[in-house]
C-alpha cells in the first residue's frame, strides 16, 4: 500500500504469497501502479512496484476485491480517503459480515465520504476521498492495529497534524513502516495507562527497497501441532 502511493520504483522481497497479499498487489494495481511479482521459493515472492505517487493513481474501473482481507479493506480505506477518487471495497462472502463502522467514523472526521450497506455497517464501502483531509485527535473506542492504521494513512494527506490515541498499545508494524519511509511517527505511553501516536500530515512517503522479515505466527500452527 506504501508503495502505490510512493512515488518511483519500490522493491519488497521475501513477501508471503497468501491470498491477502495478492489481493492487496490486486488493488494498487487497479489504482494505476505497475506491479510486478516473481516468486521466489515456493513460499515467498518478490515485488518491484512503479508507481507515479498519491497524486498520480487513478479511480478504478470496477470494485476494488479484498478477497478475505479485512486487513486490505481497513487500511485501503485510509489510503483511499486522502485521494480525490472513489472507489468501492468489496471482497468475498466472508469479508461482506466483517464490520467497518469503526473506520467509517474517524475517516468521515477528517473529510472523506464513506458509506457502507446495513447503515453503513458492513462492506461493500464505498470512499470518496478528499485532499487534503483534515488532522484530527481520536480516540479509539475499541483498540485495534487496523483501525489506527486506517487513520494514519489517510493523516499522510491531512492539514495538520493526526493522533491516534488507545487505551491499549496495539501493534505498531505501520508506524515502523512509516519511520523507514522518512515519515516522523512519535509513540508515547499515556500516562495511567494506554498510548498515543502522533504523526505530521502532508508528508509524502519515500519509495523503498525493504525485506519482509519471517514471521513467527505461521509457524506457530506447526509448532503446536507438533508438541
Amino acid at each position: 500500500i506504501m508503495a502505490g502511493l510512493a512515488t518511483g520504483e519500490s522493491r519488497i522481497s521475501g513477501a508471503g504469497d497468501g491470498a491477502d497479499v495478492r489481493s492487496t498487489a490486486g488493488i494498487v494495481r487497479a489504482l494505476g501502479a505497475t506491479v510486478e511479482r516473481t516468486e521466489r521459493d515456493g513460499r515467498t515472492v518478490d515485488y518491484r512496484v512503479w508507481s507515479p505517487g498519491a497524486d498520480g493513481l487513478h479511480p478504478p474501473v470496477g470494485p476494488l476485491d479484498c478477497g478475505n482481507s479485512g486487513t486490505s479493506l481497513r487500511l485501503m480505506a485510509g489510503a483511499l480517503a486522502g485521494l480525490p477518487l472513489t472507489a468501492i471495497l468489496d471482497g468475498d462472502a466472508s469479508l461482506r459480515r466483517r464490520p467497518v463502522a469503526r473506520i467509517i467514523e474517524p475517516l468521515r472526521a477528517m473529510g472523506a465520504s464513506l458509506h457502507a450497506r446495513e447503515s453503513d455497517t458492513l462492506p461493500p464501502l464505498t470512499v470518496s476521498g478528499r485532499s487534503p483531509l483534515m488532522g484530527i485527535d481520536y480516540s479509539t473506542p475499541v483498540p485495534s492495529a487496523q483501525v489506527k492504521s486506517a487513520i494514519l494513512l489517510a493523516g499522510l494527506r491531512a492539514d495538520g497534524p493526526t493522533t491516534v490515541r488507545e487505551s491499549v498499545a496495539t501493534r505498531d508494524h505501520t508506524e515502523r513502516m512509516l519511520r523507514a519511509r522518512g515519515i516522523a511517527v512519535r509513540s508515547e505511553q499515556v500516562q495511567g495507562g494506554g498510548a498515543a501516536v502522533t504523526m505530521a500530515g502532508g508528508l509524502a512517503v519515500q519509495a523503498i527497497d525493504e525485506r519482509v522479515p519471517g514471521d513467527v505466527s505461521a509457524a506457530a500452527f506447526w509448532l503446536v501441532a507438533a508438541a
